[in-house]
């Protein structure tokens, strides 16, 4: 067991500036018209706005671990090794990484060669009939494990989705309070196109008047602590919902995007770290980092 900084140690030890000002070269709109503030003063993470060797060693001096939580149930254990074995070469790579793989076939987990200070434990969880209920579960199980392992083991903690391949640099640019990703379908879309919950009978309803982005649930990130707060909140509407028989449109993504509104993330990370390979690259992505990989939904899904 490696030495590591609590979240409460490295929050002491970190002046409150290192979060941002490495991070971005311009504020307001960038070159390409990009966008890398938002109207609450938070940065946008885009190529270019930030020097990835310079806060990279940063950060590495703060001696700091980075959980990452991935659910592969079902036939989405397939997409494992791509996962691993590409986080390996661009994902926070010199840093101390935790994954802990959460499956219903710790049997099918393959063997990734794993670098210094990288580890992975597997989690197993019962298996499901629908794809919704694995993600409408998702945000309980994180938050078990918060509390019964990551407070003690790690300091930041990201959630990412396993049918996903790293593409380039991923490192300590992404690192805030509490993180979350432009989609990749709708930073180029008017808050009325948004898909978010229009039930007012659900708990992660969105008035028309409301919202800002439209967030990806592939990626969460942030301090252990503010990640168990969202993911605390947003598993007691999920429950509250269940007990009315409602289900969101989005499952755990609209309650997700319901929490951000009325708690603004301290960082978001633009659709580079969330593309769709079957996506061309668009003048504002011009490097993709993170992507979702083309699959046959009905052939790796246990339901419509």
């Amino acid at each position: 067991m490696p030495q590591v900084s609590t979240a409460s140690a490295y929050r002491r030890s970190l002046k409150p500036w290192f979060s941002n000002i490495f991070v971005l070269k311009i504020l307001g709109v960038g070159t390409g018209g990009i966008v890398t503030l938002t109207p609450w003063l938070a940065p946008i993470v885009w190529e270019g706005t930030f020097d990835p060797q310079l806060i990279d060693s940063i950060y590495k001096q703060q001696n700091i671990t980075i959980a990452t939580t991935v659910f592969a149930l079902g036939k989405y254990t397939q997409f494992l090794k791509n996962f691993l074995e590409s986080a390996e070469q661009q994902y926070f790579v010199g840093f101390c990484v935790r994954y802990y793989i959460f499956t219903d076939k710790p049997e099918e987990i393959p063997v990734v060669k794993l670098g210094n200070e990288r580890y992975l434990t597997v989690i197993k969880v019962p298996s499901s009939n629908r794809w919704q209920e694995i993600t409408l579960r998702r945000m309980e199980k994180l938050e078990k494990l918060i509390e019964g392992l990551l407070a003690n083991e790690a300091d930041y903690v990201f959630s990412l989705d396993v049918d996903t391949k790293f593409y380039g640099h991923w490192g300590a640019e992404s690192l805030g309070r509490l993180v979350g990703v432009i989609h990749p379908g709708y930073y180029q879309t008017s808050r009325n196109q948004f898909p978010y919950e229009r039930r007012p009978e659900s708990q992660a309803f969105v008035p028309l008047e409301e919202g800002d982005y439209y967030y990806g649930g592939a990626v969460i990130g942030g301090l252990v602590r503010d990640v168990l707060q969202l993911a605390k909140t947003c598993r007691k509407q999920l429950e509250a919902d269940a007990a009315k028989s409602i289900e969101a449109v989005w499952q755990e993504e609209s309650h997700l995007n319901k929490y951000f509104i009325y708690n603004k993330p301290s960082k978001l990370l633009s659709p580079e770290y969330l593309w769709q390979d079957f996506k061309a690259k668009t003048n504002e992505v011009k490097v993709i980092r993170f992507s979702q990989v083309i699959k046959n939904y009905a052939a790796v899904r246990p339901n419509p």
